[in-house]
């Protein structure tokens, strides 16, 4: 399978009768701005500045306008569209087109009034209440970060840059919205056979059941093409969890002779460049892999200081926020929301990382703003999630798991689980509705 590119070439210098390139004498074009320079001019009002557009920001930016049209609300997020990974994995083996998963940030803000811009968030001056990016700085009244995930790569390779850039060239794991997508894909399509390795990160990570749902993917693509290999699944996880029972009898009853499932296999070293990985449960070689290294709150998190410490003191790789207004406790006017968010229960430790919960996220912190704002009383308010995973295409059968929380006699968020493991078409019909349902939520 190939993909076509284009190569987009524009020559910007003027030369002189010297031969050397002219200095600009004007100003630059209204448009093209320095870091030192301000983004936006002063807001009249309150101003709201999200950063990440991911399915927690893009919400975020709408349901504050919705809630009070007189904010002044900023979307910084540095893709030029949005990408869907919630559904990414039915995209792989080509039950969805491209065309389903991406949408347009520039159409969805013009209609509910609310700016979006694309750039880089370099920095963040809290003290000052000032984000710097790379087409400059903007001022705020309140932040919301939704940083969504990194890979921690370090844990693996330490400071060798290189070992983790070849990883992710050549291995992607694609549970970030960006080009390893596409590597992923035309990896999966052009695989000949052999054994395919799956390295799962240990938990928390983005989308829990997300991973094996590819695996049954994958596997049925395989079984289709009567591919030749093997998907042996490293998991650092005693068991398959969750869905555990739907994932089990969908590796036994559909995928015998396609999945190798491996409990126990926490990752010990990685060599990408002889395709060699040492674990507790032994050592794999592989043809090909799909290497998913551990998951941390993503860069913004660390850049704006959110990171939490645990009681010895030590960074926890996760933002520490307030668990019920998911603000941080030195500094209410930020908010995080989505992957990003740590520890809020003692009982289950964190939510669920994944697109339902960003999304209900964003809903409640808008509302916590808005009321702030209008000096109203806050009242707490908890997520849920939903999650369906598809097992089969021919014909299509998935699986689901759904969680609700609430809050017991000592105070502490309490989390229910409710397993779905008989795999049937209804729910990829539920599946189908749940995204358009969310899709019109965000930018209906």
């Amino acid at each position: 399978m190939s993909f076509n590119r284009r190569q987009f070439l524009a020559a910007g210098a003027a030369l002189g009768t010297s031969g050397a390139i002219a200095t600009p004498t004007s100003p630059l074009p209204f448009l093209i701005q320095m870091q030192s320079d301000p983004l936006l001019p002063k807001a009249t009002g309150k101003r709201v500045v999200i950063c990440g557009g991911g399915w927690g920001g893009v919400t975020a930016a709408k349901h504050l306008k919705v809630l009070d049209p007189s904010l002044d609300v900023v979307l910084l997020e540095r893709n030029p569209i949005f990408f869907a990974c919630p559904m990414s994995n039915k995209w792989l083996v080509d039950v969805v087109d491209a065309q389903f998963l991406t949408f347009s940030y520039l159409d969805v803000a013009q209609k509910y009034g609310y700016h979006f811009i694309q750039t880089e968030v370099t920095a963040f001056e809290r003290d000052k209440k000032r984000v710097v990016t790379a087409q400059g700085w903007i001022d705020y009244d309140y932040l919301i970060v939704g940083a969504g995930i990194r890979y921690n790569y370090e844990a693996w390779f330490g400071n060798d840059r290189k070992a983790a850039e070849y990883t992710k060239a050549m291995f992607p794991a694609a549970y970030i919205p960006t080009a390893e997508h596409f590597k992923l894909k035309q990896n999966i399509q052009n695989f000949k056979g052999g054994d395919l390795v799956m390295t799962l990160p240990p938990p928390p990570h983005r989308c829990p059941p997300s991973p094996y749902e590819r695996a049954c993917l994958i596997a049925d693509l395989f079984k289709q093409r009567k591919t030749k290999g093997k998907i042996i699944i490293l998991d650092p996880k005693p068991s398959i969890m969750p869905i555990g029972g739907g994932y089990k009898d969908a590796f036994e009853e559909l995928y015998k002779d396609q999945i190798v499932y491996v409990p126990k296999a926490q990752i010990q070293e990685v060599d990408p460049f002889n395709k060699r990985i040492k674990t507790t449960a032994g050592d794999f070689k592989f043809d090909h892999s799909i290497l998913m290294a551990p998951h941390q709150a993503g860069d913004m998190a660390w850049k704006a200081g959110v990171i939490g410490r645990d009681a010895d003191g030590k960074l926890t790789g996760w933002a520490g926020v307030d668990p019920f207004f998911l603000n941080l406790k030195d500094d209410p006017d930020t908010y995080v929301i989505g992957d990003a968010v740590g520890v809020v229960s003692p009982l289950f430790k964190y939510y669920p990382k994944a697109g339902h919960v960003a999304n209900a996220h964003a809903k409640i912190v808008a509302k916590y703003i808005t009321d702030r704002i209008k000096g109203r009383e806050l009242k707490p308010a908890l997520p849920d999630n939903l999650c369906f995973m598809m097992v089969k295409t021919q014909p299509q059968e998935a699986i689901a798991v759904r969680f609700k929380y609430w809050v017991n006699d000592k105070g502490l968020i309490v989390q229910d689980q409710d397993d779905d493991n008989l795999r049937r078409p209804e729910l990829v019909t539920e599946d189908f509705q749940w995204f358009a349902g969310k899709v019109e939520d965000m930018f209906g």
